[in-house]
């Protein structure tokens, strides 16, 4: 029997980067793109590399397209790590599984390094798969942890929760990565929240931006250890506005959010402005100049935002279609189902 897990790209609505810094944010997953993972039972346990794991190119100028799109490092290594945490987490929690081999395949349609984890998305499918497999069930705020700690323990990614755990629960969350909790229980606040089909919300992106966001973490992450004041108020910021937006998304007071979404870039660029390209910046200007509200996704190349009306909606395809961005309605996941084929 062949089994086909999926996970999704992640968006963050409000409150990003600080996540990975005991802030609160709110994120979702969106069913326009995927992450695919297979796997079936096999002699020895094997390994299927993806268009982004060959090393033969027509030219030099292929090879350098190929990295500009995923980096040095292909999925292979994201399956490794998948493996080797999942072995672990068995082992730790005395878990009885079968002792068979399998054989392990993927392949993904998200923009890559573009700050919609699509990294992540690939270990998520695969942990899903695994976890089928071998008959484990794992709650979703600890498979959130384990999808992390495949990026951060294994392969050195700087990265947060926030995608995992949108990811893992493949439905809308708000998050509060309260300290105290935190450090007792091992995970955060997560809860669940609706995101009603008539807030106007758009992501577009870029694949001329493609950036590791291992980039804007490792600064963040050394100014907030430096306990640097103006970060310390940004994270403490971040997280009102999110809990502004949850309370207006409950009361359906949608007028009130392009300002809060407008002010958490204007934030990042306060204390982050050097990890944020001309580039980047040129494209929230530009949806902003139509009219809609604009921010990261995540760490750059894409945003997201909300636009009052069709006629704008179609303005903003227009115009950034001319820099070679891509404008999109995100279908928005609302349950676990979707992960299973």
């Amino acid at each position: 029997m062949i089994l086909r897990c999926k996970a999704f790209p992640r968006a963050a609505l409000v409150g990003n980067p600080s996540d990975g810094y005991f802030g609160k944010t709110i994120a979702f997953v969106f069913s326009n793109y995927c992450a695919e993972a297979e796997l079936y039972e096999s002699p020895e346990l094997d390994l299927l590399p993806s268009l982004r794991d060959h090393n033969t190119f027509a030219s030099m100028e292929d090879l350098h397209k190929d990295i500009v799109l995923y980096g040095y490092y292909g999925g292979i290594r994201l399956l490794k790590g998948s493996i080797k945490k999942f072995y672990e987490y068995v082992k730790e929690h005395d878990l009885n599984i079968e002792n068979k081999n399998f054989t392990l395949r993927y392949k993904s349609d998200i923009p890559n390094r573009l700050g919609l984890a699509g990294s992540s998305a690939i270990i998520t499918s695969a942990m899903r798969c695994l976890c089928r497999f071998y008959g484990v069930e794992i709650r979703p705020d600890h498979f959130a942890n384990l999808v992390l700690a495949v990026e951060t323990g294994e392969l050195g990614i700087p990265a947060g929760l926030q995608d995992r755990v949108a990811q893992s629960y493949n439905h809308p969350v708000y998050m509060d990565f309260n300290r105290a909790h935190m450090e007792k229980f091992g995970v955060g606040k997560y809860r669940t929240i609706d995101i009603p089909d008539d807030l106007n919300l758009y992501i577009a992106y870029r694949t001329d931006l493609a950036e590791g966001s291992e980039i804007l973490h490792s600064r963040l992450r050394h100014d907030f250890n430096d306990g640097k004041p103006e970060v310390l108020a940004a994270m403490e910021e971040w997280a009102c506005l999110t809990d502004q937006v949850r309370d207006a998304l409950a009361s359906r007071k949608y007028e009130i959010i392009p300002a809060l979404l407008d002010r958490n870039f204007d934030l990042r660029c306060e204390v982050c402005s050097e990890a944020v390209s001309s580039k980047n910046r040129r494209m929230v200007e530009m949806a902003r100049k139509i009219g809609a509200s604009a921010k990261f996704t995540g760490s750059g190349g894409a945003i997201i935002g909300t636009y009052a009306d069709e006629s704008m909606f179609q303005q903003l395809k227009s115009e950034l279609k001319k820099c070679q961005i891509e404008v999109i309605k995100p279908s928005i996941v609302h349950n676990m189902k979707d992960a299973y084929l």
